[in-house]
């Protein structure tokens, strides 16, 4: 009897042992330089700019304790006002970008804007190393604002595809992908991780219910520059 209690305390210590040694499933990597924003500024397309839309990157890496690196938002601006336009893709830094689990999503800026590129619903991962809704989700929240070209560069003429450079929740538009590689159809712009269609909606296209109308919720890519 005492050699049965002693091997189930030994056993009992062992398999605490065990628990403890083993990895959480939801381990986050220190290294992440790339992820999703769990959640938007709340004022639609309103990010009070590029500033703005920065800050909420940092905030949210602050809090998932990779704050020390200088975070961009992934936004193109147009040229207004008598200043040039801003393209996404000069923004970011140089690469290579991984999220909170590891995977890495690009090398370096040309392979972000390749067929090549690892972004998917599987590793567009939140700050928090957490999935978000696509495609058959409820609710689904694939379209993240980008106000971008394929290619990561602003878009030229008088249409808006920024919302006003990220400073209204009312009228106006704003070019989004869908970072699940998912659409209405089997088209080019509907498997677009940054360029799949611009925002609409009743109260003009910026606000946070037209966002959410279409697919959306005022979500962000943001990239470690640094």
């Amino acid at each position: 009897m005492l050699r049965i209690e002693r091997s189930v305390t030994i056993s009992g210590f062992a398999l605490t042992l065990a628990l403890l040694a083993a990895p959480s499933a939801h381990a986050q990597s220190t290294d992440m330089t790339f992820f999703v924003t769990s959640n938007g500024p709340g004022k639609g397309a309103d990010l009070g700019g590029l500033e703005g839309a920065d800050a909420q990157c940092q905030k949210l890496a602050q809090a998932a304790g990779t704050g020390t690196k200088t975070w961009r938002a992934y936004l193109s601006t147009q040229a207004a006002d008598g200043k040039p336009a801003v393209n996404a893709r000069d923004r970011i830094g140089k690469g290579p970008w991984q999220n909170a689990k590891g995977a890495v999503i690009a090398k370096d800026v040309a392979d972000l804007h390749s067929a090549a590129n690892n972004l998917t619903k599987q590793t567009a991962l939140s700050e928090k190393g957490e999935g978000i809704n696509g495609v058959g989700d409820q609710p689904n929240r694939h379209d993240i604002l980008t106000g971008s070209q394929p290619d990561g560069t602003a878009f030229a003429g008088p249409d808006d595809r920024t919302c006003k450079n990220w400073t209204s929740s009312t009228q106006g538009a704003a070019m989004v992908g869908h970072l699940d590689r998912r659409g209405l159809r089997d088209d080019e712009p509907s498997k677009s991780w940054n360029s799949s269609h611009p925002s609409r909606g009743p109260d003009g296209g910026c606000s946070q219910a037209d966002l959410k109308s279409t697919g959306g919720d005022g979500l962000l890519y943001c990239f470690a520059a640094n």
